[in-house]
């Protein structure tokens, strides 16, 4: 189970001052953060010590991470946000 405390924080540490990043990280915080397994929970907590500029171009969808598994998380909001 997830501590509130736990969620509080990478609330707002998902909070980054860019708005394209704000309306996805924000929400996959609240919405989903906690139904992730450990491992998930792990990587979005890697995700956020990722460079805000370095985060735009994957959402963005300009570039790629290098980290097989940090792409994977990114798909992972993405597809929670855009249509099937």
């Amino acid at each position: 189970m997830v501590e509130d405390v736990e969620i509080n924080r990478l609330y707002w540490h998902s909070r980054r001052g860019m708005l394209e990043l704000d309306v996805l990280l924000v929400p996959f915080t609240k919405e989903v953060y906690a139904t992730l397994n450990k491992v998930d929970r792990d990587l979005y907590v890697r995700l956020l010590e990722c460079e805000d500029q370095d985060m735009f171009g994957w959402f963005m969808e300009r570039a790629e991470s290098e980290d097989p598994e940090l792409q994977r998380m990114v798909r992972m909001i993405l597809d929670r946000v855009q249509p099937k």
